[in-house]
């Protein structure tokens, strides 16, 4: 009689070394935009907004993103500081979900952050009223002009710009496997650490 097959092994019950690996395998596989991310938020009346933002940094303590806060997403995470990520990448068909509590980063991160974006980005930062009507095609360009010559050289982090960190309280991750017989794990934040249960696809 055959011995039976090896039980796999259980998940890991720390999520953030599965969703590093996976932002990594999808950098090796040449993917545009491996870091792009749907941000779900709720304004102060609970109606729901859903958008695409970059992760720019993740470890132990969160993820972090940057944004204009005067965007309508900065409002509504002022109103409701909690959040939900959402990656997913294909191939090879893979999704990951956060969900969390949200808090501003430091003045020290977001200096830091915007010191290394590119020049332009850095001017676009000052030009773009984020999310504000545009009031004709020249406006943008314009304005881009505009703080160009008055930042020659070396151009301030504006005041309405800076970051958010999502504190992870549950990470789902899904990947697909053949016939819709999906892996689905879900991840739980508890009081001696996390909980890993599987769920059915």
């Amino acid at each position: 009689m055959s011995e039976p097959a090896p039980a796999p092994p259980p998940a890991p019950r720390d999520p953030l070394p599965r969703l590093l690996a996976w932002l990594e395998d999808a950098r090796a596989r040449g993917l545009p935009e491996p870091s792009a991310m749907a941000l779900a938020t709720a304004s102060a009346e609970g109606s729901p907004s859903v958008r695409m933002v970059l992760l720019k940094h993740a470890d132990a303590a969160g993820l972090v993103f940057y944004t204009n806060l005067e965007s309508p997403k900065a409002a509504d995470l002022r109103a409701r500081p909690e959040a939900e990520l959402c990656f997913y990448w294909n191939p090879p068909g893979r999704q990951a979900r956060i969900h969390g509590s949200v808090t501003p980063v430091t003045d020290a991160e977001a200096d830091a952050y915007f010191a290394s974006r590119p020049y332009l980005s850095r001017v676009g930062a000052w030009a773009s009223a984020q999310s504000r009507p545009l009031p004709h095609p020249l406006a943008l360009p314009g304005r881009v002009a505009e703080f160009t010559l008055r930042f020659t050289t070396s151009v301030p982090r504006p005041p309405h710009w800076g970051g958010f960190r999502l504190v992870p309280d549950s990470v789902e991750f899904w990947e697909e496997k053949p016939y819709r017989l999906h892996e689905r794990v879900i991840h739980r934040r508890g009081p001696d650490g996390w909980n890993t249960t599987p769920l059915y696809p």
